[in-house]
């Protein structure tokens, strides 16, 4: 379903709940530019597609960034579980069985609802949409992945061809008893794709590897309302009670944003809006209260969150920083659900007939810069609130840790998310 809020018209986030509000009259629907090979019809292609691809991503989306938090508790978390949705729906072409049941119901799709021709399409729209944005000649978004496998492998075309087709990947084949040479191949590979902002992911190889997987993601966004380079100062933030750090912070005053104070969770919400297809939500959680806020994060309250923000002149202070973290998420994606991919269960038949695969590596990293002409994000706090005279308007001060969510308003899906713990880390 869509809805536009009163409060914030423009943005449609497409989560199964709130069905009162499906009324919604200016809904995205993602149109396919031809019929797939597996004979989809493109106008069936219409909003309930969209918004079942987009559900899924985002129930993904939120099991993953708690599954990531309950063992990160006091670290920057920052990631694109988007790319990760990409890559695993990608990987499902080529698997078989239980394997690709557990790949499509892990990612969060009813499969009684969706047809697997129908998943395949559906993320073939949303690469689509991120490559042609419409609110520029140039897309600030580019998804990709790049499965490495063992150069002697004789690959089926179907498959070849099918993740073309829909996922836009690359399959590269590499000798992996040459770890240094495969290993520069993937880093060249994803720093070129990222330009430059993802260096190094992949490290620590085995020779015996058959299969590897990689995704990235770049995403370049410039605030609709920039901050004033001159007007920068160097503040404290408050990582917890016992340590503080001094950040560079930028300062925009008297500037129209949606935002709320929630009466009901602890916290402050600030969503701020790029230039291109793509919004920033900042969840501020009031003093002391980091990990109730966390622990309600979902999409549904996102949902709520947006419908409820109110446009407000705010004084805003927020730091600018940098940040990058690193995932083996063949260590986490077990818990998710993927059980099969790294063992000995696996059926990649789809792949390859002659040799039972299995997946033995998946990499994922990403960068968040957030500066005063906007963001720059790749992948493969309380806050304190101040009354001045005019009573509607609003003085921010981002000095404690708080999240953050980058969501595609032309896809409705979650770009990134993570929490800012400490902005210098």
């Amino acid at each position: 379903m869509c809805w536009t809020p009163a409060a914030s018209p423009g943005l449609h986030l497409t989560y199964p709940h709130y069905t009162d509000l499906i009324g919604c009259t200016r809904c995205t629907v993602l149109r396919a530019p031809h019929i797939t090979s597996q004979g989809v019809q493109s106008h069936k292609l219409q909003w309930g597609w969209n918004r079942e691809i987009a559900s899924g991503n985002a129930n993904f989306a939120f099991r993953l960034y708690h599954l990531i938090a309950s063992q990160n508790t006091r670290q920057n978390i920052f990631f694109s579980p988007l790319s990760i949705s990409f890559a695993l729906a990608m990987l499902s072409t080529g698997a078989g069985g239980d394997t690709q049941t557990q790949i499509l119901e892990g990612l969060g799709f009813n499969l009684t609802k969706l047809s697997l021709p129908e998943i395949h399409e559906g993320f073939r729209l949303v690469q689509h949409r991120l490559s042609h944005p419409s609110t520029s000649t140039e897309p600030s978004i580019k998804v990709g992945n790049v499965l490495i496998l063992s150069q002697d492998l004789q690959l089926l075309s179907d498959f070849v061809s099918a993740t073309k087709a829909s996922y836009d990947s690359k399959v590269l084949l590499s000798n992996f008893r040459d770890t240094e040479a495969t290993t520069r191949l993937i880093n060249n590979y994803v720093k070129e794709k990222t330009h430059g902002k993802i260096r190094d992911l992949v490290s620590g190889l085995s020779p015996n590897e058959r299969m590897v997987l990689v995704n990235y993601i770049f995403f370049q966004g410039l605030w609709k309302k920039p901050f004033p380079s001159s007007e920068g100062f160097v503040a404290d933030f408050y990582v917890d009670e016992n340590t503080v750090v001094k950040v560079p912070m930028m300062l925009q005053d008297d500037q129209q944003h949606w935002y709320l104070d929630d009466r009901y969770v602890p916290c402050t919400v600030l969503r701020m809006d790029y230039k291109n297809d793509a919004v920033a939500f900042f969840i501020l959680p009031q003093k002391g209260k980091m990990k109730e806020v966390e622990q309600m994060l979902s999409p549904d309250m996102l949902t709520r969150w947006n419908r409820l923000l109110q446009k407000r002149k705010v004084s805003l202070q927020f730091p600018k920083f940098s940040i990058s973290n690193s995932y083996a998420l063949d260590e986490i994606l077990p818990y998710l659900g993927f059980q099969d991919l790294f063992t000995h269960h696996a059926d990649f038949s789809h792949i390859n007939q002659d040799e039972k695969l299995q997946l033995s590596k998946v990499f994922h990293k990403a960068v968040l810069e957030v500066n005063e002409v906007g963001t720059e994000a790749a992948a493969s706090t309380a806050i304190s609130v101040m009354f001045f005279s005019k009573p509607k308007k609003r003085v921010l001060v981002f000095n404690q840790p708080f999240f953050a969510v980058i969501y595609s308003t032309s896809t409705q899906n979650i770009l990134f998310m993570g929490k800012v713990f400490n902005p210098t880390a």
